[in-house]
């Protein structure tokens, strides 16, 4: 029997999947490690935590499965995008990761704008340059750290650090890159106009791979701290959406996918590279080789509910706890005994800031319309409606670039809820459906690893063998109808307050 293993290399945690090679999961293992926020705005991680998950799951995984080590083929790794890791000549992290969500390097990339031109910079790199960019990151680094800077010999990101733990192999993979604002993503190359423009030496971006060409081979060393066999070729990987749309199908023109994870995306497949002019939808390279995404982000989505959750939902913790419950089922009980607009109450989930479509690192989230009358219900209620609003927002950006889904399908933590899956269907409009595999991301990284390893022809192919889709909730008339009224009053609610952000954020 041959085997794959996927690793998704998340920001709350991460998890490694063991699959055969007909996709199916036969062992898993997680472990979290913690999220720094020094200031507000600030969010970092430290590189080894992330390298410590990943080598002790995936020995775990291999524990608990009781699979023969030689059976393992391959292995792939899917990383959260755009985190900065600062590596020395010896191979060490020289600092912690700027992770996506941070938001301190506004001034930084105002002086990239400045420095290649704003329109020249989307022409290249398919979106503008945003504070969760690694761009940006580095020039922070550069100018606040530089004692750190000057150690500084390679620019990798959160995956391409595990990778080469595993493999000893120092690369960057190429649907990661795409959100670096370094590449030059229709020639899928590193960009000597920008990095000119920024005075930024090129030999500190390492060679670039595309995610299903083995990028490495797994090392002695790495073998005896994993159980891992050595020579087990690794995966140029993806970046976490990307191989989320592997491992949901979405890999030819015409699907897309909406995820609910820490941040919230909506993903459309592309042959062409189709670039948005004013940089709401990011165009980046896909893990099809020669292929393009679009796809808008929100930050604050899963993270919305996971700050509520930690916040004021200590009740339903406990309780959950002594059930033998998820905390998040109760919560979602909860908020479906309020109605439809929770008794005229929305949410702004800008909790660390906006991306797509906004672009305004300053949003800030916020309840509008809270009164003596609200209760907790209403409250969760208002904010997993405000989530869904931010997203249809993006996904109806897109349908003005001409992408028209008729069908959604949902992954990320999110999905599991069957309530918040049909308050997607009835707020985008279209039929909304699941995967039978809940291992979106860990799934792509199995089988771009399977594709590196020879065992499936390409990507596509593999996807149509392994991906099963299942239920399907259809929007509901009458609820459709409720809901609009308050998402066109969201879409007035972030206008009405831009300029309240920026000032707050100057106090």
């Amino acid at each position: 029997m041959e085997y794959l293993l996927g690793i998704d290399l998340g920001t709350s945690g991460t998890k490694t999947v063991l699959f055969d090679r007909e996709g199916n999961a036969v062992a898993s293992a997680a472990k979290e490690y913690p999220m720094y926020q020094p200031k507000n705005g600030w969010a970092e991680q430290d590189a080894d935590d992330w390298w410590h998950a990943a080598r002790d799951t995936v020995a775990s995984v291999l524990e608990s499965s009781g699979v023969d080590a030689r059976d393992i083929k391959g292995l792939g790794i899917s990383g959260q995008m755009h985190g900065l890791v600062l590596m020395d000549e010896k191979g060490n992290s020289l600092c912690r990761s700027l992770i996506w969500c941070d938001g301190r390097t506004q001034a930084e990339c105002d002086e990239i704008t400045r420095a290649v031109g704003a329109e020249r910079l989307i022409e290249i790199a398919a979106n503008p340059a945003l504070t969760g960019f690694t761009a940006g990151k580095v020039l922070w680094v550069r100018k606040h750290q530089p004692d750190v800077w000057k150690k500084a010999k390679y620019i990798l990101l959160p995956k391409d650090y595990v990778r080469y733990k595993l493999t000893d192999v120092i690369a960057q993979e190429i649907s990661d890159a795409s959100g670096t604002n370094l590449l030059d993503v229709k020639r899928r190359c590193w960009s000597e106009e920008i990095c000119r423009a920024i005075d930024l030496d090129m030999s500190m971006l390492p060679p670039l791979v595309e995610s299903c060409e083995a990028a490495g081979y797994v090392t002695e060393e790495a073998a005896k701290i994993t159980g891992l066999c050595p020579g087990i070729p690794v995966a140029g990987g993806g970046g976490d959406n990307m191989c989320a749309a592997v491992g949901t199908g979405v890999v030819v023109p015409g699907k897309a996918f909406t995820t609910i994870g820490t941040s919230g995306v909506v993903y459309a497949h592309s042959p062409q590279a189709q670039i948005e002019p004013k940089g709401r939808v990011h165009a980046f390279c896909s893990c099809i080789p020669g292929e393009y995404v679009n796809f808008a982000c929100t930050l604050s989505s899963g993270l919305s509910l996971k700050w509520f959750r930690d916040q004021f939902c200590q009740a339903e913790i406990q309780a959950a706890r002594e059930m033998g419950q998820d905390a998040y089922a109760l919560m979602n009980e909860e908020a479906a005994l309020s109605p439809i607009g929770a008794n005229r109450l929305l949410f702004l989930p800008y909790l660390m800031g906006e991306r797509s479509p906004l672009m305004d690192n300053n949003a800030r989230g916020a309840f509008i319309g809270l009164t003596a009358m609200h209760n907790r219900r209403d409250m969760l209620r208002a904010l997993m409606e405000g989530v869904i609003y931010a997203l249809c927002q993006n996904l109806n950006t897109m349908r003005e670039m001409g992408v028209k889904p008729q069908a959604m399908l949902a992954c990320g933590g999110g999905a599991k809820s069957h309530f918040w899956r049909q308050m997607m269907a009835d707020v985008f409009g279209i039929p909304v459906k699941t995967v039978e595999s809940t291992e979106g991301p860990a799934l792509g990284a199995a089988i771009l690893a399977g594709v590196a390893a020879g065992i499936y022809k390409d990507v596509p192919s593999a996807c149509q063998l392994l991906v099963r889709e299942n239920e399907v909730l259809s929007p509901i008339e009458e609820n459709s109808k409720a809901y609009a009224p308050y998402y066109e009053f969201f879409l007035q609610l972030y206008p009405a307050l831009k300029e309240c952000y920026a000032k707050l954020a100057q106090l």
